[in-house]
């Protein structure tokens, strides 16, 4: 078994490159690694996820990322566990599950480097619940927060539009 340190920094290795190798490539260096962790172990349990989900294979990716973050994910990997969670929901034909994990996650996140990726899974998520006019108001709240030009007034345009 490897050192976490050193384990973490093959497994970001595998993910930086997946550009430049195959699916199946990228899906077979991933569980390796895997491998050398405990079954247990809840970072590993997400990699075996995200890898699956990567590959198109969502419906087995579900309980893998349940199952990570029941095992106490680490602070980096817990709030990504859950944007690809929820979007394995939606990708699953269950976009309500999806709106409602994504709305409690926003609820009770900070504001972070991950907020617009929220954002915008909640706006597919809404989108593909049928709330197209929500899905859009969710996606210019965002929007507005990264122009500096016309900022103010897409996100008073957001706030006269219907709220999710």
């Amino acid at each position: 078994m490897s050192d976490a340190s050193d384990w973490e920094r093959r497994i970001a290795a595998v993910w930086a490159s997946t550009g430049d190798r195959s699916e199946a490539e990228v899906v077979a260096d991933v569980l390796a690694l895997v491998g050398e962790r405990p079954a247990t172990d809840p970072a590993a349990i997400y990699e075996h996820a995200s890898a699956l989900d990567f590959a198109g294979r969502e419906a087995e990716a579900e309980a893998l990322y349940r199952r990570a973050i029941a095992a106490g994910l680490d602070d980096e990997r817990h709030p990504r566990a859950t944007i690809q969670l929820a979007s394995t929901l939606r990708n699953l034909g269950r976009a309500g599950e999806s709106v409602a994990l994504l709305e409690a996650t926003i609820a009770a996140a900070p504001a972070d480097g991950l907020s617009a990726a929220r954002s915008a899974f909640l706006a597919l998520a809404l989108a593909d619940a049928g709330r197209g006019d929500a899905a859009l108001t969710v996606a210019l709240r965002a929007l507005a927060r990264e122009l500096p030009e016309y900022g103010g007034a897409v996100a008073r345009y957001a706030e006269q539009r219907p709220s999710p």
